[in-house]
């Protein structure tokens, strides 16, 4: 099993005790450093390999939402925070998961399980580029980079490309298992988007040509 190496940046002890404990309950997780500050945080970031980022909001000179914004972090973010507020802004900055504090070691597993996934796929999806959808009678071919967005219509499920529009029978869970997670992602019980299309982010909607794309509050 690969290990991921990972950092915590939080400024309440118990909260990082917290999460401390459950990092070393997890057998693919290795936490090589914590801090207490963001500034003390992003140096090492910028200085060291780091998969996977587990940062708190409110903290003092720098805010984890202000790390985010200041420099580009190529590690896994899972936000951990006792304010539900800054979870849209999280998300448009491309966050991994948003654990509202106080939080189980289940939904605390449930995110890193999806951050060791895109972890994992990271290899692959630089090779995959396209994948075959059923519709009809017959298989076709999407290119991944073409999709704006996914609509669930009734029974059906349609995936809207930068040039046509496919009808499927499959399921969001299955496309789900199908699309590179960091590419195309759900933010609705009816809509998946592809990150990269997104365009604006306002209140509880996104846009993508022209379409505004309701996002759920979970």
């Amino acid at each position: 099993m690969d290990r991921y190496t990972c950092i915590i940046i939080e400024d309440e002890p118990l909260a990082l005790e917290k999460t401390k404990d459950f990092v070393n309950k997890v057998p693919f997780l290795n936490l090589s450093a914590t801090f207490d500050n963001a500034l003390n945080g992003l140096t090492y970031l910028n200085n060291n390999k780091v998969d996977l980022l587990f940062l708190d909001i409110n903290m003092d000179e720098l805010s984890g939402i202000e790390l985010l914004e200041s420099s580009k972090i190529h590690s896994q973010v899972i936000i951990t925070t006792a304010y539900q507020e800054y979870a849209l802004k999280g998300y448009e900055l491309q966050i991994t998961d948003y654990l509202l504090k106080p939080f189980t070691f289940n939904r605390f597993l449930q995110a890193v399980n999806k951050a060791q996934e895109n972890l994992s796929q990271r290899g692959i999806d630089k090779q995959l580029d396209s994948v075959f959808i059923k519709t009809e009678n017959r298989l076709e071919k999407i290119i991944i980079n073409d999709i704006l967005y996914i609509e669930g219509m009734r029974d059906y499920v349609r995936i809207h490309t930068a040039n046509k529009k496919i009808m499927t029978l499959q399921s969001f869970h299955e496309l789900e298992q199908l699309l590179p997670a960091h590419l195309v992602c759900r933010v609705h019980k009816s809509y998946m988007v592809a990150i990269n299309k997104i365009e604006s982010i306002e209140r509880s909607r996104i846009k993508i040509a022209d379409q505004l794309i309701p996002v759920s509050e979970t």
